[in-house]
Order: structure tokens, then sequence, then C-alpha cells
């Protein structure tokens, strides 16, 4: 060996696989002058080059710095006892994959990534093979998550691998100097998946496909589309008739519709996104972005979202959907294939079965769906991203785990907006949003994902993590599923802050603001309005909301008058009587008095009125008062129109207290509900009230903050639970806390609904077992 030349090996770790990396690797070390090679090795990269000891050290230098955009670098080892002989004189080539002998760590699956600018071009070049394909894609887009089998990432442990490459496509595939080179979704219209079409018993295939597509949707009519990562629903979201007919089909008469828009200044015509907003839009990973609307509701009917001013926007993410855009030369509403609650559809046969009363066409293709993913859902408040569904484009990327755990963990979730995430070493996986465990479909759903992961990372778990609540299909799974001695339960709202301290990787403790719906708590009762002082292995309740009878358990949930009539005839007693009935008589008068009269027997004798500390339920209590919100058709629909009441308007707020009770700080509403009673007989706008409520809860939450502090509290306070994804509550406490000098921290890859979850039961689960 000459002095000045030697060989290393290299071991990158991370995102590493699907994105490009191999490519990269061979471009960059031929252009400094390398011999050797790189390939896959199981989930990693491993790659053994020799040449000039100043090359090695620039090529070592630019593996991470010089990254292709999708990749993840987490760490490279680096290895000097490789022989140079093998490597002299031998150029630099792409190996076939291996296995590896020992698993470090979880292998990362890379998510799909939007069409990229390069692609998009050709898309619409007549001059180019590609024109008009709707599978085109290269190493730096297109499908990954969705369409991969197996690690290491190869076209045969793919979807792809029934699609064997026609010459061009072979040629681009073997050049290292083609932007396709490596690329293992690679296809064209010679050698790709192909369109298919089937209505009224009649069938098209490829560019005619699409135009039978288009020319239904044009008339009115509901298409549904195999997407990414499952069937879409898809119609005009400029027709209120078609808007509302998926409506009445979907059985989803309230909750809003998501609009697909061609590109941002088409979005722009729709409604008003900011600059954080629009980057989101532009991002790989094209998720759904709740946005104020136009000032007259833009260019899409006001049946897309009714009952709140801001619209879920996204742009394509596949060459299918830009077709349809720049065709129909329209917005599209684009939602989840499936009946409300229920799976999107991801197989053939099953969406041309469950869907059949809901779509008049079925835009197919021949390319399998190896995994289900929903749209990913997010929102910018005050230039800072929150996730509210983590699903496309972003799962399953890892997230931090702060406690290292050499025993893999499954975490199980909770019972809505379901997500199941795996953890080993120092890292979390977590998988895209299931939906709502609700039945045997879903269940297995979960069953599905959960099996995927393990298949994929090669973690296989030895303890489980889950709620406490032992009605939850999760919680029975694990069960079921791990001995007792395999099990750890974590509380819910322990949960909720740990996901978002882990996140923004804390040390501990720190004092977590936990509100939402229902949780079970650790007394057995159901919390939902809890001030916790926590760590990652536990925690104490240092402050709650009042608690108040659920009558009839979950009829109370879907009819927020009914909550309501719990709360006056049966609030907990703090020193202060609820509003009286004079001053509910309004509210009351309005109702079936028979529905009156049961409701104040049940709770009177206590029959089926469970009671809860729950911020998400006051929340209801206050719009059915106000009368925004007597009955719901989706969760969260009473606590959006109090917030799309409010809108901008600035009220102070309404008369509040706490109380200390079994040790606790306790916030008692009897004044508050009492005071928006009075104010509203009184002739005050509703618009004011639904503001001065917003204005009142953020100053509590502040109190309650400020009262744990001052017992010793830490002044990190972790903000978590669905009730968060409330932008004004959001905003209004984040800045009380700050003023009051407290550091203030939010999930934002992690939702701070129940999709982070299972985040925070493994965290909690991996630092228990560290501590033995």
């Amino acid at each position: 060996m000459r002095s000045d030349r030697e060989a290393r090996r290299f071991e990158v770790y991370g995102t590493v696989q699907g994105v490009g990396f191999r490519p990269f690797v061979q471009r960059l070390a031929s252009a400094l002058g390398l011999d050797g090679w790189v390939r896959n090795v199981d989930g990693h990269v491993v790659i053994d080059t020799a040449g000039p000891a100043q090359s090695l050290h620039r090529f070592g230098a630019a593996l991470r710095a010089q990254a292709p955009p999708l990749s993840v670098v987490r760490h490279i080892r680096s290895f000097a006892d490789v022989p140079e002989h093998p490597l002299a004189g031998s150029g630099f080539t792409v190996r076939a994959s291996a296995a590896a002998e020992v698993r470090p760590a979880p292998r990362e699956i890379p998510p799909d990534a939007a069409t990229c600018d390069v692609c998009l071009a050709e898309l619409f070049d007549p001059r180019n093979r590609r024109y008009r394909y709707p599978f085109i894609n290269c190493t730096d887009c297109g499908p990954r998550a969705t369409v991969i089998t197996g690690l290491p990432y190869d076209r045969p442990r793919t979807t792809m691998r029934s699609f064997p490459l026609c010459p061009a496509c072979a040629a681009e595939y073997r050049d290292p100097s083609d932007r396709r080179f490596h690329a293992e979704p690679l296809a064209c219209p010679a050698c790709g998946p192909r369109l298919s079409w089937h209505a009224d018993g009649r069938s098209r295939t490829g560019p005619a496909a699409l135009q039978a597509a288009e020319e239904l949707i044009a008339q009115g009519g509901i298409v549904a589309v195999k997407g990414l990562g499952g069937y879409q629903l898809v119609c005009d979201a400029r027709q209120s008739s078609a808007v509302l007919l998926l409506r009445r089909r979907k059985h989803r008469p309230h909750k809003p519709f998501a609009v697909m828009a061609a590109d941002l200044a088409a979005a722009r015509r729709i409604a008003r996104p900011t600059r954080t907003e629009s980057r989101l839009l532009t991002s790989p990973a094209r998720p759904v972005v709740l946005v104020a609307d136009g000032p007259s509701g833009g260019t899409a009917a006001a049946a897309v979202h009714p009952g709140t001013r801001r619209v879920g926007l996204f742009l394509p993410a596949t060459g299918l959907h830009h077709l349809l855009l720049r065709d129909l030369a329209r917005p599209l509403v684009v939602t989840s294939g499936n009946l409300s609650d229920e799976p999107i559809a991801t197989a053939d046969a099953d969406a041309r079965t469950r869907l059949a009363g809901i779509a008049d066409g079925f835009l197919a293709h021949d390319r399998p769906i190896a995994a289900r993913y929903d749209d990913s859902v997010t929102q910018a408040v005050r230039g800072r991203v929150l996730t509210i569904r983590r699903a496309r484009g972003y799962a399953p990327a890892p997230l931090p785990l702060p406690a290292r755990t050499r025993t893999p963990v499954m975490a199980a979730g909770a019972q809505s907006k379901h997500t199941v995430t795996l953890a080993y070493d120092d890292r979390a996986v977590t998988g895209p949003h299931t939906g709502d465990l609700s039945d045997v479909r879903t269940l297995e759903a979960f069953e599905r994902c959960y099996a995927d992961l393990v298949a994929l990372t090669g973690v296989s778990p030895r303890v489980a993590a889950h709620d406490l609540h032992p009605g939850y299909l999760s919680t029975q799974w694990a069960a079921k599923t791990f001995p007792a001695e395999q099990r750890v339960a974590v509380q819910h709202h322990h949960a909720h802050i740990a996901a978002c301290a882990a996140e923004h990787r804390l040390r501990g403790p720190f004092l977590g603001i936990a509100y939402d719906g229902l949780g079970y708590g650790d007394d057995g009762t159901l919390w939902g309005g809890e001030v916790l002082v926590a760590d990652y292995t536990g925690y104490r309740r240092a402050g709650r909301f009042a608690t108040a009878p659920l009558p009839g358990g979950a009829a109370a949930v879907r009819r927020p008058a009914r909550m309501a009539l719990g709360c006056l005839y049966g609030l907990e007693p703090l020193g202060v009587p609820p509003p009286s009935p004079e001053l509910a008589r309004r509210f009351t008068e309005r109702l079936d008095p028979r529905e009156v009269t049961t409701v104040r027997t049940m709770v009177g004798r206590r029959l089926n009125c469970p009671r809860a500390s729950s911020a998400g339920r006051l929340f209801d209590v206050a719009a059915a008062l106000l009368g925004l919100a007597d009955d719901i058709s989706y969760e969260g629909q009473a606590a959006v129109a109090l917030e799309n009441a409010a809108g901008t308007a600035r009220r102070a707020a309404l008369p509040w207290r706490l109380v200390r009770a079994d040790g606790l700080w306790v916030y008692d509403p009897a004044p508050t509900l009492t005071a928006l009673l009075g104010q509203l007989g009184g002739g005050t706008p509703v618009p004011l009230l639904a503001a001065a409520f917003h204005t009142t809860i953020a100053e509590v939450s502040a109190a309650l903050a400020e009262r744990a502090v001052a017992a010793g509290a830490p002044r990190t306070v972790c903000l978590a639970g669905g009730c968060f994804v409330n932008r004004r509550l959001l905003t209004d406490v984040s800045r009380l806390l700050r003023a009051q000098g407290m550091r203030v921290v939010v999930g934002s890859a992690v939702p701070v609904g129940d999709g982070g979850i299972s985040y925070g039961q493994a965290a909690v689960a991996a630092a228990r077992l560290k501590g033995g």
C-alpha cells in the first residue's frame, strides 16, 4: 500500500435505505477518486473504501453533511482495519444487499415522499417518456413505507417485485449518473403499474381509466381512488350537491372534509395560508394543513367544512393526484376511503365491497399496498407546527427515547386515534394512525400494523405498555398477548405528558397540564383536567378540574346537552352552588322535559352517572349552554363550535375559583357557569361569551400551574391532551405561563391528542425498565 493511501469501513445508521443513499455514496466516492463498494446491510449501510487519506477524511465528513434530503444520518461508525489490496483499482460499485449478524438498533423505514419538482416537470413534458405517467418517481420521491415488504430495501422486497424493469428503466437503474439509479419503485408506462376503472360493470385501463374517473367527478359523482396508503373518496369540492351526497353516503354529517388543491397558488384561492403553513403544504410529507379560509369561503363549497372557519388543505403527493387536479382544474374533496370509524380500505376487492354504497366508480391500479397509511393532519399555531394525525409522510420515522432500553417494548396505545409504538435502544418507532378501536375491523388493523412494524424494524417486544383502562381494546389485547409480568400499565395523562417531554428530550422532572375528554385515573375514576408533577417513571397529581356526572356514560359524550344537565344537577360541591334552576331555565326549556326529568333523576340517584374531572367535557357544557351544540356527530365538534364562535373576539374572564380538596388544587366551575348563563340571559352576545370562557380556562390553567410551582414543582410545563388542538386555548395558556417565567413545551412531531399516547407509554416503560 502506498503511504498516502489507506482503507476504511463506514457503517451508517439512520434512515438511509429507500432515500437514495447508496447512489449518493457511489457518486461521492467516485468524485473523490475512491475505490470500494457500498451495500445495504439489514437496516443500515456499509461502505468499504480505499484511497488517499485526505480524500477519505472528506468522504467521511460528507456522508453526514451532504446526505440526500430524505435521509436522516443518526450516527456513523468508522473502522481502519480493512485491507486495502482487494479494493485498489476496483472503482466504486453498489453491491447486493446482505443481512446483518447483529442488529444494534431498530431498522428505520422511510416515509413516503411527495413527487419532487423534477419528476413533476417530466410528468407534464410531452417529450418525456413518462409524460402523464401516474406512478412517476425517482430516488428523491415516491412511495416508500407503503410499498416496502422487508429490509434491506431492494426491489424484490417491495410491492414492485412483480413489475420487471424494461430495458430503458433497467439502464437508468444501473447508471450511477442517473437520478433513478437504484430507485426501487422505478417504473414507466412500458413496465410499471397501470390504472384501471370499474363502474356499472364496465372496465377500462390506462389513460382511458383516468378519463372516465375525471368525467364522473366533473358530473358531480364520487370516485374511490387508490392512493398511496389506501383508498380515498374524491368529489368536486365546488359542487355542494356532490359534497352533501358524500356526507350522506359516508355517514359523516358534520365533520369537515379535506380539500386538495393543485398547487400553492390554487390553495391561496381557497384559504389564507401563513408562511409556516405554506412550508407545510409544500413539504415532502404533504400533510393536510388546517388553514384559515378565504374571505368568502374561497372556491370550496360551504358544506366542505361546516361549523369552522378553518379548512383542511393539502397538495398532491403523487403523479395520479397531480393529473386529476391539473385535468379537472378545480379543488377536490379527498377523504379517507371508509365508512366513519372504519379503517381505510387498501385491498381492491375489500374496497369494492365496503365502498360500493359510497362510490359511483373505482379508479384503481395493480400495485399492491403493503401498509395502510391515512393522510397526516397538521396545523401551525404562531409559527409552531402541531401534528394532529401522524400518518403518511411522517410515520414510521423514529422518535427519540429519553431512556435507553435494552428490553424491546411495544406500547399498545389508547382507544381512540390509535397508534402503536415499538421501542428499543434510544428510539421509538410509532406506526401510522389506525383509527378508533371500536370493533373487530379496527382491532384487526391494529394487529396488522403491529405485525408489520415488528417484521420491518426487527424489534421483537418482550414487554407491553398499555393504558390503565380495562375496557380499552388495546389494553385487552396487551393482556391477552403478554403475561402479567411482561406488562407495564401507564396512566393515560401521564402518557400524554411523557410523550410531550420525550419529544423535547426533557430529562425531568417536569410539570404537565393534560386536558382531554376522558382517561382512566389511578383511583378508578375518570380524569381529564389534570395538573401533574412528573418524570418518566411516575407522577403525582397536583391539581384538577371539579368532577361532574356523565348521565348515561357514552350518551353524555355524544350529547353535550345531557352533559350540561349533569353539570347543572350534579357538579361536585366545593362551596359554591351550581347555577340556579331559574338561571338555567332558558337552557332547560328548549329541551324535552322528559329528558330533563330523566337526567335529574339519574343524577340524584347516581344511576349510570360516572363522574369525570374532564376539561373536554366542560367545553362541551359551555357549548351546549350557549346553544352551539346540543348533539355532536364527531369527537370535538362542540369544542370546535365554541372556538369558532369566539373567533378573534377578546373578553375578560368569567368568575372562577380554586379550592383545596384532598390535598389538591381544584378548579370549581360553578361561578363560571353561573356567570355564563347570567350574561347570556342579560343579552351578552354568544361570541363574547365563548371568548370569555376560553380566557377563563387559560387563567385557571396558569393559576393551577403557579400553585404547583409554589409548592416545589419544576418551571418547565408540558401541555398535552386533545384540548390543546384548540388554537386559542393553546395560545392563551402558553402566553400566561410564559408571563409567569415558565418554559412551555407542546408536542410537534407527536400528536398532542391520543395519537401520541403509545409514544408516551413507550417512554414511561423504557424509563421504568431502566430503573429496575
